[in-house]
């Protein structure tokens, strides 16, 4: 069983912690300072710790902390060159590790559906083994990616779901308009949204071809869909993502600049 540390329990750490331990192929130890933190993953958890040395026991150590404290905790790790060291510390580049450990290093941008199996992470291709290939297919779906991109993947996975979630809420709330219950609304909205990504994703077709096989002549889908095409609503998304791309390069840039 692949032994994984997770240093950092807040929301991406503790959703790997709580994926993770769900498939019942790793054990995981949940690290960090705060006992709020390792009593939120406690039940996930093989072990909680306050002390970071236990990394070291680790096979593949997960860096989830933020930017601001990356090197005062890589300067108490103490690693092994037979280590992988997977660092999801937005605008932290892998350079910037890899010249802080021993370990091998790879960066990934996850995101908090990783709790559940569904997570889409970004990892780069520089420094990622077939241990953590193994790790990220247990809790999602990834691509590997050259670092260069790694702004517009945290636009696209890491903020993706909150822009999912405002589409989903503007389903249900069409729906609650239309008559439905709210309960009823969220659980239609929320799972068509669900198996329509697993049919991408499963589906030889693209995206057109898929809306076109849902749209009959005449029918529902395509008077629905021509409201879409008319409208703006492609180019409102893809500002969303462009915007959360700017902010991520902004905040890499003050990072490598303090």
């Amino acid at each position: 069983m692949t032994h994984v540390s997770v240093v950092g329990c807040g929301n991406m750490g503790g959703a790997l912690v709580s994926g993770l331990s769900r498939t019942g192929a790793y054990d995981v130890t949940a690290i960090d300072l705060d006992p709020d933190a390792l009593e939120a993953v406690a039940d996930d958890a093989d072990r909680t710790t306050d002390d970071i040395a236990v990394a070291r026991e680790a096979d593949i150590v997960v860096l989830a902390v933020k930017p601001t404290v990356v090197d005062a905790v890589l300067a108490d790790l103490d690693l092994r060159t037979d280590q992988s060291l997977v660092t999801i510390a937005a605008g932290v580049s892998r350079k910037h590790v890899a010249a802080r450990t021993d370990a091998t290093v790879v960066r990934i941008m996850p995101n908090l559906a990783a709790e559940t199996g569904d997570m889409a992470a970004a990892a780069t291709e520089t420094g990622i083994t077939d241990e953590v290939r193994e790790m990220l297919d247990a809790v999602g779906e990834f691509a590997e990616i050259d670092e260069e991109y790694m702004d517009i993947s945290t636009a696209v996975n890491g903020s993706g779901p909150a822009f999912a979630f405002y589409l989903i809420d503007a389903m249900k709330q069409a729906g609650i308009d239309g008559g439905l219950e709210p309960e009823q609304a969220e659980t239609l909205a929320a799972q068509t949204f669900k198996g329509a990504a697993e049919t991408v994703l499963r589906d030889e077709r693209n995206v057109s071809e898929l809306i076109d096989a849902v749209c009959s002549p005449n029918g529902t889908t395509i008077e629905g869909m021509e409201v879409l095409w008319d409208s703006d609503a492609d180019t409102a998304v893809a500002e969303a993502v462009t915007a959360a791309e700017r902010r991520s390069a902004e905040l890499a840039d003050q990072f490598n600049d303090e």
